[in-house]
């Protein structure tokens, strides 16, 4: 049975192998969530063979290409606020912006750890049970690699407007959702210390996964 940590872990090492394949100009908007999934599973798995850099663990270019190629294309403040819970409402701006920015950069370099691990799996996209009209979906996808398959859904919802696309703001690994899983992290902290609290950990937490990084790269 895996522990939170390695499910947040794995949900990384997937989610990674999936967005890193996005391409800089916006994405049509008329592009069906599931043919989205697929083609940047595809393209990230062509580009991770191809960067030697990458493969080799060079964290700086791996946060510098997680966060031009994937960040636009994700609902950040959405799953900041899902992951904060019922806290976000009582925050103040200047709260809720820190909340995103910190919760941002954990991901991002969770995200970017991860991208070591992506060696040869592949990704088979399931059926999409949806209607054309919908507006949020779900993706369920397999990983195959070692091992048994990894279940790994996403959520996505259809935004308006310029730049209109699907924006991925949740996922499941194993049946537990990612965004719950720090939901239920960040409520201890807040019960702590409240909202300041948790900016504080996660200000603190960021600091220590960067010198763990830079540790890594000097060796």
């Amino acid at each position: 049975m895996m522990n939170r940590r390695n499910l947040i872990q794995t949900a990384a090492c997937a989610a990674a192998t999936a967005w890193m394949g996005l391409p800089q100009t916006a994405l049509a908007a008329d592009e069906a969530p599931d043919a989205l999934v697929k083609r940047l599973s595809v393209d990230v798995l062509e580009a991770l063979r191809a960067d030697k850099s990458i493969k080799a663990g060079d964290m700086n270019k791996i946060v510098a290409l997680v966060d031009k190629t994937i960040l636009p294309h994700v609902n950040f403040r959405r799953m900041t606020a899902a992951a904060v819970g019922p806290a976000w409402r009582r925050a103040t701006p200047e709260q809720q912006q820190r909340l995103q920015d910190e919760f941002k950069i954990l991901l991002v370099r969770t995200y970017s750890g991860a991208l070591s691990q992506v060696t040869d799996q592949t990704i088979s996209v399931k059926p999409l049970r949806a209607a054309p009209e919908d507006k949020d979906v779900l993706v369920r996808t397999e990983i195959h690699g070692r091992g048994d398959p990894i279940q790994l859904d996403y959520r996505l919802e259809k935004t308006p407007g310029e730049g209109a696309g699907w924006r991925i703001y949740n996922l499941n690994v194993l049946g537990v959702w990612l965004v719950e899983t720090y939901r239920t992290q960040f409520a201890q902290q807040i019960n702590a210390k409240g909202v300041d609290g948790l900016i504080e950990a996660l200000v603190e937490r960021n600091k220590a996964n960067a010198a763990a990084a830079n540790v890594t790269s000097a060796r």
